[in-house]
């Protein structure tokens, strides 16, 4: 649909591409992080930050002959630039003699499915998987699992062995706004990016979820990320590289060090970018969930949810554009738990009961607690049938949808677009 004299197109990231729709002039605020420019030289920049790390020793002095070396990497639903980090870091621990048999990589899967062999190759490059050792994170196995201490709860912390028992640890990732650990990147990529179903399930229970404090933009003070934080840190010590990204995938900071202080100066210059301050909650919000890899299905489409849900009104329209070409995905724990219940608000009754736990509920039990607030609109490639069992309506024209909700507000009604969803941490002053 093309604009007319009193609307404008705003590019809605979608897929691979972006997803054009008018919207009202006037009526029409668009929030987007602000644009930072890419470094001159990346490669030069992640030298300089290995050299130079926040909080700790040179990566370089980590390492002693023979030791064993496990390098965390985000699996393909992340927009990390694993093939550009990855082999810049090899190259640094080549050139300090480490041999490729020392390293392991490690895909920090999460409770995700493994990566392909294609997958990898286009992630790493297929040089770095046809040289060194490339494992998938298995949640489900156990036989690949360590106890490393305990849970809140009590019950046991459980992370992926080859991190364990590696001499030295390197995290990698990328640090956005995550909407109930704060920030992504830094600790987890440890837990729950290597760790256990139990010890993640755990973690990500309604307890924590439903905790106020577990949201974006706060870590510190968060009950759901300081547990991560202390299974991270039983480990022993882990050398973090981060690195901030704008919408074309340009690294825009890099941040190396101590898992903690380096995350921490992550995080600020993220904040700094991503933060906008709104005055009063809007009745119509549109959201994505910042286009592929991140709207691959629609449980990482939550994260768009709840960046609207931030300044929606009670009672108001939140529209998501999320591609979700993998669909829920299919025949996955999220997809059979939104199957499981008939309406959303049985689910939540059920999500919030006692004892209850279910792989991946922390985003069925967030897309329901939004729905208590909002209705939800999804424009996606899945088939009507599928999104109405996901507890959500189809939208196929978002700015008619937008249209009709307005003439129904009235001529005072705003909207407000976050075309890069989750990558945008809209507040209420």
């Amino acid at each position: 649909m093309g604009a007319s004299p009193d609307t404008f197109l705003v590019r809605l990231a979608y897929g691979r591409g972006h997803l054009p729709v008018a919207l009202p002039v006037g009526r029409t605020d668009v929030m987007e992080p602000l644009f930072q420019p890419g470094l001159r030289d990346e490669r030069a920049g992640m030298e300089q930050a290995l050299a130079s790390p926040i909080g700790t020793r040179p990566l370089v002095e980590w390492l002693k002959p023979g030791s064993r070396i496990c390098i965390v990497f985000n699996d393909i639903t992340r927009a990390t630039p694993n093939e550009r980090i990855i082999p810049w870091i090899l190259e640094t621990l080549a050139c300090a003699g480490v041999k490729d048999g020392q390293i392991t990589l490690l895909n920090a899967t999460g409770t995700h499915r493994g990566n392909t062999p294609a997958e990898l190759e286009t992630m790493l490059t297929k040089a770095v998987v046809d040289r060194y050792r490339v494992i998938n994170h298995d949640c489900h196995d156990d036989a690949s699992l360590a106890t490393v201490g305990r849970m809140r709860s009590g019950k046991p912390a459980r992370l992926n062995r080859h991190l364990v028992e590696a001499d030295v640890r390197i995290i990698t990732g990328f640090i956005e706004p995550h909407f109930f650990a704060g920030f992504s990147g830094g600790i987890k990529g440890i837990m729950p990016g290597v760790g256990g179903l139990d010890s993640i399930v755990e973690n990500h229970g309604a307890k924590n979820i439903g905790d106020a404090r577990a949201t974006f933009g706060i870590t510190e003070g968060n009950p759901l990320w300081e547990e991560l934080r202390d299974i991270a840190l039983s480990v022993g010590d882990s050398f973090l590289i981060n690195v901030a990204l704008n919408e074309s995938r340009a690294i825009t900071g890099i941040f190396a060090g101590h898992i903690i202080e380096a995350h921490r100066a992550g995080i600020a210059f993220v904040r700094a970018s991503a933060m906008r301050k709104v005055d009063k909650p809007y009745p119509i919000v549109i959201t994505t969930n910042s286009g592929y890899p991140l709207d691959l299905n629609l449980y990482q489409g939550v994260k768009g949810m709840q960046a609207a849900a931030q300044i929606i009104e009670p009672g108001g329209l939140i529209i998501l554009a999320a591609e979700c070409c993998e669909g829920l995905p299919a025949k996955s724990p999220h997809e059979k738990l939104l199957f499981s219940a008939s309406t959303g608000e049985e689910l939540l009754g059920r999500i919030c009961s006692e004892g209850f736990s279910w792989p991946e509920q922390w985003a069925a039990h967030i897309q329901t607690l939004i729905q208590k607030k909002a209705e939800v609109l999804l424009h996606s490639s899945m088939p009507d049938e599928i999104v109405r069992r996901a507890h959500l309506v189809p939208c196929h024209d978002i700015a008619q949808a937008v249209k009709e909700r307005l003439a129904k507000l009235g001529p005072d009604a705003r909207v407000a677009a976050l075309p890069q969803g989750p990558l945008t941490l809209p507040y209420l002053a």
